[in-house]
């Protein structure tokens, strides 16, 4: 397929990158800065502000499908996180939209999942105190699935990792859940940022999921 992937040099972007090269995909990766990607015959790179929508539109014009992993940075705290993030959304989804595309995957939180309580994990006792400096950005990651709730006309997934995503092997084996954070069998909530995005290609070659949520763990 053709896949627009909206921050292929970031945290979770680059194993989606290297995920879908590595399926034989044709992905434009989309970077305001492009830093240093080693050439692939398979691999466009473009420099884009994703804000700028008319622009975006026409470089997502022609794709199969949008991934976007959007990020304004990665670790930054502060109130005004939260608008970079909702900011750079709204803009995304009206490119995408303007562009005619009609599949998009977002890269997603574990904020808005449910707990076995029935509470947002972002509302929850159970949302680690060593977050709380990041919860402009993780606030504004869940805003992204309120925002695409709003959005009937668009073929959208939001897939929403575990509580800890963190670097680590490519198994291939995890469980799908739909709306309530997933545990495994030590009661820790955890995924790899490989597993997270063969997880992510796997939906984009066998679409199950439409206009909606899941989650992926062990």
């Amino acid at each position: 397929m053709k896949v627009a992937l909206i921050g292929a040099t970031g945290f979770v972007g680059s194993k989606i990158l290297a995920e879908a090269l590595r399926r034989g995909h044709k992905v434009t990766a989309i970077e305001r800065r492009p830093r240093r990607l080693v050439p692939h015959p398979n691999l466009t790179v473009i420099s884009a502000d994703v804000l700028q929508r008319d622009e975006l539109a026409k470089i997502l014009r022609g794709h199969d499908v949008v991934i976007s992993s959007f990020n304004p940075g990665r670790g930054a705290a502060g109130p005004e996180v939260f608008h970079k993030f909702v900011r750079g959304h709204r803009a995304i989804i009206a490119a995408t939209k303007k562009s005619g595309v009609k599949r998009f995957l977002a890269v997603g939180g574990a904020a808005s999942l449910k707990t076995p309580a029935g509470i947002e994990f972002l509302d929850s006792p159970e949302f680690p105190a060593a977050f709380e400096a990041f919860k402009p950005g993780i606030r504004g990651t869940r805003e992204l699935y309120y925002m695409l709730k709003q959005e009937p006309g668009l073929d959208w997934v939001f897939l929403a990792p575990s509580v800890m995503i963190t670097p680590g092997l490519r198994t291939g084996k995890f469980r799908l859940g739909k709306d309530h954070v997933l545990y495994d069998e030590k009661g820790a909530s955890r995924i790899s940022l490989q597993d997270y995005a063969v997880a992510m290609i796997d939906e984009l070659e066998h679409p199950q999921h439409h206009h909606e949520r899941f989650t992926v763990g062990y």
